[in-house]
């Protein structure tokens, strides 16, 4: 356990991690939100979603920090004021557009405030609506302008081969242009080379003064890779594919078996005890 010892914040992952598979919040992570405070243990959020679509999470978590949307892409305060934020490069927004919809996925576009979608019955929209709290704004198509503010450009499809394969090709083609990682098995995001799980982990070391090795990190998905190998100890939860529990220095329960309460109280309280 020594390697363990002194975590001072928790990164957490939110969609099959910190929340069941229905979007809600247990009692008991709620409460391990609580002991973790009483322990002197920052806990933070990062996600896919846009900051907005976290809101619902502040109040019962009690957050303090800063909150990294749309994977890093922005920062912001408990209040969503902004603290930085990284804008995709207009050239490699329309790069991304373009191999998304030559793949076959549908695409949305994400800006600081807005989320893009062409056509409000395409799947997974009402799911994410629900999920976000906010509905999206339906545009015939995806201007310039629009490309130009992108943070975040998603790729869906319920074909999961196809956004796996998508996800390989988009990492090859745009190199360091930008960052492509599945969120979810249907969602690939792709968003600015800083804006990535592993560059989240060294934003809140900077903003808070907390050397990434007393961090620890929890989450379920390929792009929550990125942060485990960034920080001091790293939990991948029992839903997670072999791929990222190989990733991860401890493995948990899964999303709804109370996996992110059971991590803290046997991987970061008992250590820090």
């Amino acid at each position: 356990m020594s390697e363990q010892r002194n975590i001072r914040l928790l990164l957490a992952d939110v969609d099959g991690t910190l929340v069941t598979q229905e979007k809600v919040l247990t009692e008991q992570t709620i409460a391990v939100a609580q002991e973790l405070r009483e322990a002197g243990i920052t806990l933070a959020i990062t996600s896919g979603r846009p900051p907005r679509g976290m809101s619902m999470l502040i109040a019962p978590l009690r957050l303090k920090g800063a909150i990294a949307g749309f994977n890093g892409g922005v920062f912001v305060n408990p209040d969503l004021s902004v603290i930085e934020s990284h804008i995709l490069d207009f050239a490699a927004a329309k790069e991304t557009l373009e191999l998304i919809l030559d793949q076959g996925l549908d695409a949305w576009v994400y800006t600081e405030k807005e989320w893009l979608i062409r056509d409000g019955n395409a799947p997974h929209v009402s799911r994410e609506t629900w999920t976000v709290k906010f509905d999206a704004k339906v545009v015939p198509s995806f201007t310039d302008a629009h490309l130009a503010d992108a943070v975040k450009i998603v790729g869906v499809s319920d074909d999961l081969d196809r956004v796996a394969a998508c996800e390989k090709m988009a990492q090859e083609k745009l190199g360091q242009k930008a960052s492509a990682a599945r969120s979810q098995p249907y969602y690939l995001d792709v968003t600015h080379p800083k804006a990535n799980k592993g560059a989240v982990v060294l934003t809140l070391s900077k903003l808070l003064g907390i050397p990434p090795e007393q961090m620890a990190t929890i989450g379920d998905m390929p792009n929550d890779v990125l942060m485990f190998r960034n920080s001091g100890m790293s939990i991948a939860m029992g839903n997670s594919s072999d791929e990222v529990k190989s990733q991860a220095t401890a493995v948990t329960d899964s999303n709804q078996n109370e996996g992110f309460a059971n991590a803290v109280r046997k991987f970061i309280l008992q250590s820090a005890a």
